[in-house]
C-alpha cells in the first residue's frame, strides 16, 4: 500500500484572459484489485485578481488539510456505468421484482448512465444530482419520475457503500425537489357508471372488472388468481402470486398477500364464471387464455376497458382505476383507514390516504350536517354525541 506523504500541493496560474490560481495535488485511488495508485488532481482556488498568492496557499491548505491528517479515506475509481453494468445488475437485480427490474433498466439507459456513467461514484456530488433532477424536471419530466431517480440513485450510493466500493456520504439523500404539484385530477367511477360499465361488458373482462371493483385487487394480483385461491365455502378469496407481462411471480410487497372477503354478489358471479369456463383445476388460473396462459393486461385495457370507459363518460378508465374507485367506495361505505389499508395490501398507510382514496362531495358534506346537529344540541346531548364519534386517532391511524 502506497505510503501517505504529507502535501502542500503546487499552485499555478493558468489563463491569459482572465487568469486563475489553480490547485495540484496527488490522490489515492482504491484499484478494483484493492491496489492503491495515485494521480494528479486539480481544483480553482478564485481568481488572480481576486486572491493574493498568499490567499490561494491558505486556501490550498485549508482544502488539503482533512487529506494530511488522515481523515480522506482513498476513494475507489470505479465509474458509474462499470458499477452498475458489472456489480449492481448482476448482483441485485435477481432479489427485485421483474416490474422493478425492468423499470430500473430503462432509468439506467435513458437518464442515469448517459448523464454520469462515465464519471466516477466518488466525484458525483450534491450538487450534480440536484442540478441533473431539476434539469429534468425543467425538460418536463414529472415529479415522480424525478422522484425515482433520486430515489435509484441513492440505492446505487447506498449499495456501492455496503459492497464497499464507496465510502463518502451518499449524496443523493442530499437532493431536494420542488413542491409536488398535481399533475391530472385522479377519477372514480361513480355508482351509476359502475352499473352501466357493468352491462357493456362480457367475460372475461365483465367478472375481472366486477372483482376490481369489490376487492380492490391489482390487475396482476387478478390475473394471477387461481381458483384454489377462492373458497366459496369461506367466502373468501387469498391473495398469493400475481402476474406480470405473462410471468407468474410473488405479490408486489409483503403487504399484498392477504385474505379478502367475498360479497355474496361476487361468489355468485364467480361461481358462474367457473361453471361456464369448463374444465377446470385448483391450479389453473381463473382469468386464462385457451392456452391456459395469463391474459395481457394492456390487450384488455385497450381493446375493452377503454372503449367501455369512453361509452360511460369515463375516457380516463383504467385497471387503476378500479383499484382507487374501490378504495373510495371502501372508505364512504364506513371502512377506516386500517381496514382500507389491509384491503389494498399496502406497506403504508400514507399510500392508501394520498394516492388512492379521493373524498366524495355528497359524504364530505353529509359529515359537516351531522356536525352541524350535534353543535346544536344542548351540553348533555353534545357530550353523549362526542362520545359516539371516532377519535381523530382512530380516523387517521
Amino acid at each position: 500500500m502506497a505510503r501517505r506523504r504529507f502535501q502542500k500541493g503546487s499552485i499555478r496560474k493558468r489563463g491569459s484572459r482572465d487568469p486563475v490560481w489553480e490547485l495540484l495535488w496527488r490522490e489515492d485511488l482504491l484499484r478494483e484489485d484493492g491496489q492503491i495508485e495515485r494521480r494528479l488532481c486539480s481544483k480553482t482556488l478564485g481568481f488572480v485578481r481576486e486572491l493574493t498568492l498568499r490567499q490561494a496557499r491558505r486556501q490550498a491548505e485549508e482544502h488539503l488539510r482533512p487529506l494530511n491528517i488522515g481523515a480522506l479515506q482513498p476513494q475507489h475509481a470505479i465509474t458509474l456505468r462499470r458499477f452498475v453494468e458489472t456489480l449492481f445488475i448482476p448482483n441485485a437485480f435477481p432479489s427485485l421484482k421483474l416490474s422493478t427490474q425492468k423499470r430500473y433498466r430503462r432509468t439506467f439507459n435513458n437518464h442515469l448512465l448517459p448523464a454520469f456513467g462515465e464519471r466516477r461514484l466518488c466525484d458525483i456530488g450534491t450538487l450534480d444530482l440536484q442540478r441533473f433532477a431539476l434539469q429534468k424536471m425543467g425538460s418536463g419530466l414529472g415529479w415522480e419520475s424525478a422522484d425515482h431517480l433520486r430515489n435509484l440513485m441513492s440505492k446505487i450510493f447506498a449499495t456501492a457503500k455496503k459492497w464497499q466500493h464507496f465510502t463518502g456520504e451518499n449524496p443523493a439523500s442530499a437532493v431536494e425537489l420542488p413542491e409536488k404539484k398535481p399533475v391530472r385530477l385522479k377519477q372514480v367511477l361513480s355508482q351509476k357508471q359502475a352499473r352501466r360499465l357493468l352491462t357493456l361488458l362480457h367475460d372475461p373482462v365483465l367478472t375481472m372488472v366486477h372483482l376490481a371493483l369489490l376487492t380492490g385487487l391489482r390487475v396482476g394480483e387478478i390475473l394471477g388468481l387461481r381458483w384454489g385461491d377462492v373458497d366459496f365455502a369461506a367466502g373468501e378469496i387469498r391473495v398469493e402470486q400475481a402476474c406480470y407481462r405473462g410471468q407468474i411471480g410473488s405479490p408486489k410487497t409483503k403487504g399484498s398477500r392477504r385474505t379478502l372477503p367475498m360479497p355474496e354478489s361476487l361468489r355468485e358471479a364467480l361461481m358462474r364464471f367457473q361453471r361456464d369456463s369448463g374444465q377446470w383445476s385448483r391450479e389453473m388460473l381463473a382469468f386464462r387464455t385457451r392456452s391456459g396462459k395469463p391474459h395481457s393486461d394492456t390487450n384488455l385495457l385497450h381493446r375493452f376497458l377503454k372503449p367501455a370507459g369512453r361509452a360511460i363518460g369515463a375516457p380516463w378508465l383504467s385497471w387503476h382505476t378500479l383499484r382507487r374507485t374501490h378504495a373510495t367506495w371502501f372508505q364512504a361505505a364506513g371502512g377506516s383507514l386500517r381496514e382500507a389499508q389491509a384491503q389494498m395490501g399496502h406497506t403504508k398507510l400514507s399510500t392508501t390516504l394520498e394516492i388512492y382514496t379521493i373524498p366524495l362531495p355528497t359524504q364530505q358534506r353529509a359529515a359537516v350536517e351531522k356536525l352541524s346537529e350535534i353543535l346544536l344540541t344542548n351540553v348533555d346531548e353534545w357530550e353523549g354525541n362526542l362520545e359516539r364519534l371516532a377519535t381523530p386517532t382512530e380516523q387517521i391511524q
